[in-house]
């Protein structure tokens, strides 16, 4: 049986979510669809840090059980100037009225839902070429619009 499973921490990652610009896609198969764009962010960790350019987006379902289930594709800009590609994919699932205020973009009570996802990195800079590797889980929270997140290397 696994007592514990080794991770690290990775990295801090705040985004910036324009509501103004969701676009909405409407009912599909999965859920009700929405396009919510990325206007920028920082991230920061002991191997990483630096900005999120403009660009990225949520492309989220919210499926009739209330599950929202997220789909995050993210341009990061180190510090040092690399530039690596961030993809998660997660869920945020909370009680009926947490639901309410997260699509009014009230800052909700952490107890009150959870957001956890799964994430992948891709970079052609030599200095930052380990990240090609990495295995990410995350924990977010959620405030107003704005999301952020605890990413923790695993393994």
């Amino acid at each position: 049986m696994i007592n514990s499973l080794p991770h690290r921490h990775l990295l801090t990652l705040s985004l910036d979510v324009n509501p103004a610009a969701t676009a909405t896609v409407g009912r599909t198969a999965g859920g009700q669809r929405k396009i919510a764009p990325i206007s920028g962010g920082t991230f920061s960790g002991e191997r990483l840090s630096g900005s999120v350019a403009p660009g990225g987006a949520d492309w989220v379902v919210l499926r009739d059980d209330g599950t929202l289930l997220i789909d995050v594709r993210l341009t990061l800009l180190t510090d040092d100037g690399a530039v690596i590609y961030l993809s998660y994919e997660g869920r945020f699932q909370g009680a009926s009225d947490a639901m309410v205020k997260l699509a009014q973009g009230e800052t909700l009570q952490p107890e009150s839902y959870s957001l956890v996802t799964v994430a992948k990195f891709e970079c052609g800079d030599d200095r930052y070429a380990w990240l090609n590797d990495v295995i990410a889980v995350g924990v977010g929270e959620q405030a107003g619009f704005n999301p952020t997140y605890s990413l923790f290397e695993i393994g």
